[in-house]
């Protein structure tokens, strides 16, 4: 699956799931590292990639087609609860579920949209 994760993801996130397989595109380090919101939103969508943040506000995104949005949002992050909670999402739904679909991981409890299309 192509994913996308923004800065705050940990890099032990970003390691294990290039181990699963998966096309990762992880901007830190990069001169696109700390873009605006919607420029980031744009290039996820542009290369059809999964977006992993930790940015609540990609919510306002769940009502547009989208190829996947995972938003973790934890009390007392630490990189070990993120990293977790990604791979708990991401084994709960198959790479063909991800298109349309906004979950967001919370402590202990999670939310999800599902785009439907319109005919």
């Amino acid at each position: 699956m192509k994913i996308f994760v923004d800065e705050h993801i940990p890099l032990m996130t970003v390691q294990a799931l290039r181990m699963l397989s998966h096309d990762v595109r992880d901007i830190r380090g990069t001169p696109d590292e700390g873009m605006q919101d919607d420029a980031l939103w744009e290039m996820a969508q542009q290369e059809e990639r999964l977006l992993i943040t930790t940015d609540k506000g990609f919510t306002h995104y769940r009502t547009m087609p989208h190829h996947g949005v995972l938003i973790i949002r934890l009390r007392r992050p630490n990189r070990h609860k993120i990293h977790h909670r990604i791979m708990q999402a991401l084994g709960q739904f198959s790479d063909t579920e991800w298109p349309g679909l906004l979950v967001v991981m919370r402590d202990v409890a999670q939310s999800t949209w599902h785009v439907r299309e319109s005919h």
